[in-house]
């Protein structure tokens, strides 16, 4: 389907498979081809794997890359329309672009995003990070 061994873990939140993935050496940055195109790190944050996004994170996951395939969304855009509003706050500390362009397919800054899913926190945690509010 097109995943690398990395993404389909840390999609799945199996922990301890992407700890055992990194330590032999896989790309924390790799981007599958296909139609889905994200990293792991985008993979994570989608599905609310918080402990997944922190091991990334520490391994040299980029936290703005953008997805290769028809997705569109960056790690942080994709953890704010969840409603995972710890992973948004690890995300900003790791310097996620509040305002990253919304992916073509997408369409949506993670400020549009949390704030159609009526996640709260998240518009907060945004806006106080000085997101766009007229994106």
């Amino acid at each position: 389907d097109g995943k690398t061994a990395l993404e389909a873990a840390a999609e799945g939140g199996h922990a301890a498979i992407v700890e055992s993935l990194l330590e032999a050496g896989a790309d924390v940055n790799a981007k599958p081809g296909g139609n889905d195109g994200r990293t792991a790190l985008q993979a994570a944050a989608e599905g609310g794997h918080a402990a997944i996004v922190r091991s990334l994170l520490a391994a040299g996951a980029d936290v703005n890359a953008k997805p290769g395939g028809n997705d569109g969304r960056t790690a942080l855009q994709a953890a704010a329309e969840g409603g995972h509003a710890a992973i948004v706050k690890r995300l900003l500390a790791a310097g996620a672009d509040v305002n990253a362009e919304p992916g073509e397919n997408d369409g949506r800054t993670a400020l549009q995003a949390a704030a159609e899913g009526g996640h709260s926190a998240i518009v907060a945690r945004l806006l106080a990070a000085s997101a766009d509010i007229n994106a």
